[in-house]
């Protein structure tokens, strides 16, 4: 399936979903339409319980060359649109498309190739992993414009890496390359196929508990820099809602001579 008007693409078989930032003609910069757009099925992916990974790709010759300057600022109210928070929401549409990806349940695998820039970087760091061809330039961007990263950068970055390379990257705006982004600690996996590679994780990743996995991630998004009593806290909060479950059991009986029974939808944890 697609959303609107195929700026995004959406396709699940299997619970594996690959979702492909579908603006070739433009490396896949970000305007109006595919902010909406990314949000639209991130938000969808959050409440899909049979969704067991999720691909994020892009099509064309780049994962996602950032916003597109020209015609977003080319209309001042889009810029109101991007940045005020609604209601009692926490972010705003611009961070939406990086930090919705860390409320999805199910993980993550953003595959980069070809250009990763300014907010095309900040969605694939709201992923859980990137995987990324060694050529794939990435790039923060935002100050070659007089601006600063405002696509939840804030929150995704500095669990990878330290504060005075964080500062370099923003201040400086230079680019860099696959090889460096995981010397760096940004990229997880360097492959000659990532989506290949990123296909192969998202198949094992679908032969563990849903309910494990989410709460795997659910655990260090709310302990990679809280206080020991927090981490300790959301660890016993966690097994117990999974602990004994119908999933838990699966998991037991598949690695004791069951390996055909099929593990149910995840659970809302």
């Amino acid at each position: 399936m697609s959303t609107d008007n195929q700026r995004v693409l959406l396709d699940i078989q299997q619970g594996i979903a690959t979702v492909t930032l579908n603006r070739p003609d433009k490396y896949n910069g970000l305007d109006m339409e595919m902010f909406d757009a990314i949000t639209k099925v991130a938000k969808k992916l959050k409440k899909d319980r049979s969704v067991r990974a999720i691909i994020l790709n892009g099509a064309g010759e780049a994962f996602c060359s950032g916003l597109d300057v020209g015609k977003v600022m080319k209309n001042p109210v889009n810029a109101l649109k991007l940045l005020i928070k609604p209601g009692r929401k926490i972010s705003n549409l611009a961070q939406d498309v990086g930090y919705l990806w860390r409320q999805v349940p199910a993980p993550v695998i953003a595959v980069t190739h070809g250009y990763c820039f300014g907010g095309g970087f900040q969605i694939a760091l709201g992923a859980d992993f990137r995987f990324s061809t060694p050529d794939c330039e990435f790039s923060i961007m935002e100050s070659k414009w007089g601006l600063i990263p405002d696509m939840s950068l804030t929150v995704t970055l500095r669990e990878l890496i330290s504060i005075d390379l964080a500062k370099e990257l923003t201040m400086t705006a230079r680019r860099f390359d696959g090889n460096e982004a995981k010397a760096m600690g940004l990229v997880s996996r360097i492959c000659d196929d990532p989506l290949a590679q990123a296909q192969a994780f998202a198949e094992e990743l679908a032969q563990r508990s849903p309910d494990a996995v989410a709460a795997s991630k659910l655990l260090f998004n709310r302990t990679w820099t809280a206080t020991d009593k927090t981490a300790l806290d959301w660890e016993t909060r966690l097994q117990k809602k999974i602990i004994g479950r119908a999933n838990q059991r699966t998991a037991i009986a598949r690695n004791t001579g069951k390996p055909e029974l099929e593990y149910q939808e995840r659970r809302d944890l």
